[in-house]
């Protein structure tokens, strides 16, 4: 006989699920707020910030460009506390994440700053407005507007690749989906249902971004 469908498992564990969908969207609520300000903090260093503190940054965004998430997350939650550093799962997911996303970001930003015609911070100079201020509401804004949708899209990543935290026990969508499957033996049912939720998220959290994007950057790309 040919397999039989079963999606009685998935809807009698729904509140599982969305449980785990809701703790995957606070930990990239988390990142990238904390990330993107870190990213606009590491280009200005990376781009105007003394030798050695550009220094700093180009191994840390080489660092943790060149391995992989799931390395980081482990030396933060298995190896810090050797040093005495002791996290619980979340904090130490959150802050893989945001670590990861910051160096991607400040890549992006970086680019998008270099992309900012030089007469622009020239006009503020000239205008007598500080160079913080320069930066902040002159060349800032219009950077962020060049790279926009990448760092859309490098939100969306970090989202998808948080479903690597539930092998520290965070109770995130995969790891709620591991339970069902282990309860229920429905791996197919189960899989299948938390492959569309990550559909649906990484595309509304594309579609809400867009929209947000288009109010705050119109007329400035």
């Amino acid at each position: 006989m040919g397999y039989e469908f079963d999606f009685s498992a998935i809807s009698e564990n729904i509140g599982l699920l969305l449980h785990g969908a809701g703790l995957t969207i606070g930990l990239t609520a988390i990142a990238a707020t904390v990330g993107m300000a870190l990213s606009i903090g590491g280009a200005a260093a990376a781009l105007w910030g003394p030798g050695w503190l550009r220094r700093i940054v180009g191994v840390y965004v080489e660092l943790i460009r060149n391995t992989p998430f799931i390395v980081q997350l482990f030396f933060i939650f298995f190896g810090l506390p050797s040093l005495g550093v002791k996290l619980t799962a979340f904090e130490a997911a959150a802050l893989a994440m945001t670590i990861n996303l910051t160096a991607y970001g400040i890549e992006i930003v970086r680019a998008g700053i270099e992309a900012v015609p030089p007469g622009q911070r020239e006009a503020g100079f000239a205008l007598g407005i500080a160079p913080i201020s320069t930066f902040i509401y002159i060349v800032l804004p219009q950077a962020i507007a060049v790279v926009y949708p990448a760092l859309v899209s490098q939100i969306v990543i970090t989202m998808l690749e948080s479903a690597v935290v539930s092998q520290v026990a965070v109770t995130d969508l995969t790891h709620a989906a591991d339970l069902i499957q282990s309860r229920t033996y429905r791996a197919f049912e189960t899989y299948f249902a938390v492959t569309l939720i990550y559909l649906g998220m990484a595309l509304l959290m594309r579609w809400l971004f867009n929209r947000a994007g288009r109010q705050l950057f119109a007329g400035k790309r």
